[in-house]
């Protein structure tokens, strides 16, 4: 109509959505006779004979797009290299390569599950790159690793790079010479097979876990979901995951710091802390101190505590002024290297005591 698109209805729908069930039938049981060869390549050949035995009209693959090609020619891209190019390039690159990255450890991490193997993500990303920008010098489109085409070829018995190679190989062969071949196919089967592999990759034990998970991961699985679906784009949503799963991380962290306080036998008040000191957490450590009635020497014991941030240097610092208008000493123990090389930076803006010798010369201002 117009070259707008159309809902199928009719005849035409009833015969596609009998091959694609058809499709899904022989995906399903064929594995219970026998894995000697691959269930989907036999349910792509069955609906594709029928089709063509049968002369029946549905869509195929050429009625969407031709698939035949030749060897594309080395090309450097006719652009100006200068900054203003990389304004425009730049967000449309890093949107296309967060999604890319992401759909690749994604599929690398369910192809380790499957395999029980584990594989390199490094690896992976540094080859996925230099395989796109090669790609870019023949005509070619950036691409990631294909989560439905790689749960295929495991599904079908690979286990060794060679099966990617082989993949790729085929791939151009058929892009070649066969195109004509393949583009006879029902599009009823390709889309039979992406529902069945939907369903093999969907974490349907996500639906069991609701009621025991967090309500915040519950919401922020929701939420990211919503977003890929709605806005069509997976690495905002990602973003947006990562940034409300990092606050909630916070804010849970900001609530478990403890303090157990006693006095030893030399009238030392010793505050033993228990969780991390960042900027969600101090003013928590602020409210467990009672300066004003607090003996003249008190310690902080960071055994099972650690200094994060800037802002958890300074609600020490600001603790020790505290103490020091009381005409008390505060001292800090047990300090991690880190803890320790945060405070050291810091010492030309801090006023702070550590009891450990090494240290003391560097921080100790009493």
């Amino acid at each position: 109509m117009n070259g707008e698109p159309a809902w199928v209805t009719g005849t035409p729908l009833y015969i596609l959505l009998g091959l694609v069930g058809l499709t899904i039938a022989i995906m399903v049981l064929l594995p219970r006779l026998t894995k000697a060869v691959p269930s989907s390549l036999v349910a792509i050949l069955v609906v594709f004979a029928i089709v063509v035995g049968f002369n029946i009209d549905t869509k195929t693959v050429g009625d969407i797009a031709s698939i035949s090609g030749g060897f594309p020619p080395f090309h450097i891209p006719a652009v100006p290299f200068t900054l203003e190019t990389l304004n425009i390039i730049f967000p449309y690159a890093a949107i296309m390569a967060g999604v890319g990255l992401i759909e690749s450890l994604l599929t690398l991490n369910l192809v380790d599950q499957i395999t029980e193997t584990r594989g390199n993500g490094n690896r992976e990303c540094l080859a996925q790159g230099g395989g796109n920008i090669l790609s870019g010098l023949f005509f070619g489109m950036g691409g990631c690793a294909m989560l439905g085409q790689s749960l295929i070829n495991v599904s079908s018995g690979a286990r060794a790079r060679l099966a990617g190679i082989v993949a790729a190989v085929t791939l151009l062969i058929f892009i070649m010479f066969a195109g004509p071949l393949i583009e006879r196919i029902p599009m009823a089967a390709l889309a039979g097979l992406m529902i069945m592999v939907a369903v093999g990759t969907f974490e349907w034990v996500s639906f069991k876990m609701i009621g025991k998970m967090p309500t915040t991961d519950v919401l922020i699985g929701i939420l990211v979901a919503a977003v890929t679906v709605l806005l069509h784009n997976l690495a905002l949503a990602v973003l947006i995951g990562v940034v409300l799963s990092a606050l909630v991380f916070a804010w849970e962290s900001a609530r478990r710091i403890r303090a157990r306080k006693y006095v030893d036998e030399h009238g030392v008040k010793h505050y033993e802390l228990f969780g991390p000191l960042f900027f969600g957490s101090v003013t928590a450590f602020e409210e467990k101190f009672d300066v004003l009635n607090d003996p003249e020497e008190v310690i902080i014991d960071f055994k099972e505590s650690r200094i994060a941030d800037m802002s958890a240097i300074e609600a020490v610092n600001v603790l020790t002024e505290r103490y020091h208008k009381q005409g008390k000493k505060l001292h800090l123990r047990n300090l991690s290297d880190s803890s320790q090389r945060k405070l050291i930076k810091a010492d030309s803006v801090i006023e702070v005591s550590i009891l450990e010798p090494t240290f003391a010369r560097a921080t100790d201002k009493y």
